[in-house]
């Protein structure tokens, strides 16, 4: 017995159509002020559905896990200009700053993503106050369209793409054994890791294979939707304590962290390891979420990334309480010291 909810939303999949799409979806949705929110890099698409789409406010000062002195900002610009609706270009952070508008104004989103970070597929909310991450569900930060375009990935440094790749990745593991997890979502997630593996394969044997992008986008977008209905695991709430505590990079964190969360939750969690084990051909899901890791060319460890050894501490108290108490094995501070030096160490897994 299970009780699931699949979010409703358009998805507009189009390789070389983001703006066509994204002009057609304000159309539909009878935008008549918009507020365009994007990153720097992606001031020509921003050009271009600007030129097409009533736009009356633009922002591109994004910063990682959304300042709430920053959504504050955005969200009285919204209000004086009285916008209908948001058009967000970029990233996981300027998709969260839409939210954070989105939030307060109930205006509906229309996403643009550049990277495979999934937010775009969640109705999640996440912003950091005081060096503490707080996250949300609320229907209103929903995307109301999804405009998918696997082009706009390839100008992403291979660093991001494979990180950004591997945090969605990290959606659909954690998904697995998140408080809500059921049937429905560990099937999206298994089919989202189906793609994601021999799709993260091919974008960095080929840069320019938009095949392989495309592939790696749709798997990021199931890990999502996965993710979205299971709810947040401890994978994420770990790294939601680094990311709002240490200002660590968001999605290398998650590369990071993934197989040592696997580890220690793996042995409780049979069904999800052997869907891991699975896919990648191997015969333990942590030392092959590992590998895989190192294979793209991701960062090895959290101490590479900025974390401070005498922070691990602070860590596991931060991220406890948000635990959840359907983790499939108890969690206690020292179990997450433990995983936090296991990942800042960069330790083998065998």
């Amino acid at each position: 017995m299970f009780d699931h909810v699949t979010l409703g939303q358009r998805i507009l999949f189009g390789t070389g159509a983001a703006a066509d799409n994204a002009v057609a979806a304000v159309e539909e949705l009878g935008a008549r002020r918009i507020l365009l929110v994007h990153d720097a890099f992606a001031i020509a698409l921003a050009d271009a559905i600007a030129e097409r789409a009533p736009v009356v406010r633009r922002i591109d000062e994004i910063v990682q896990h959304v300042p709430v002195e920053n959504a504050e900002r955005a969200t009285a610009a919204a209000v004086a200009a009285d916008i209908d609706a948001i058009v967000t270009i970029g990233g996981g952070s300027a998709t969260g700053l839409a939210k954070a508008v989105a939030l307060r104004t109930g205006v509906p989103i229309v996403a643009i993503p550049t990277t495979f970070a999934g937010s775009e597929a969640t109705d999640v909310w996440g912003m950091t106050e005081g060096q503490r991450k707080t996250t949300g569900v609320d229907p209103r930060v929903l995307p109301k369209v999804v405009v998918y375009d696997a082009a706009l990935s390839v100008g992403l440094p291979a660093t991001l793409a494979v990180a950004s790749g591997l945090n969605a990745v990290a959606h659909a593991v954690d998904g697995f054994w998140a408080p809500r997890a059921d049937p429905i979502n560990r099937a999206l997630g298994t089919e989202g890791l189906r793609a994601l593996f021999p799709g993260l394969r091919g974008l960095i044997a080929d840069p320019g294979d938009l095949d392989a992008r495309e592939q790696t986008l749709y798997g990021a977008y199931l890990a999502a939707v996965a993710f979205a209905s299971a709810g947040s695991g401890l994978h994420h709430k770990i790294c939601h304590a680094l990311g709002g505590a240490f200002n660590l990079p968001h999605a290398e964190t998650h590369a990071i962290v993934l197989p040592y969360v696997t580890a220690f939750n793996a042995p409780f969690a049979p069904d999800a390891a052997e869907r891991v084990q699975e896919l990648l051909g191997v015969q333990n899901a942590a030392a092959g979420l590992n590998a895989l890791r190192a294979e793209l060319g991701a960062p090895a460890s959290l101490a590479t990334i900025g974390l401070k050894e005498s922070d691990i501490r602070r860590a596991a108290e931060l991220a406890l309480p948000a635990v959840p108490p359907s983790n499939p094995r108890p969690v206690t501070v020292s179990d997450l010291e433990g995983i936090l030096r296991a990942a800042w160490v960069g330790e083998q897994i065998v």
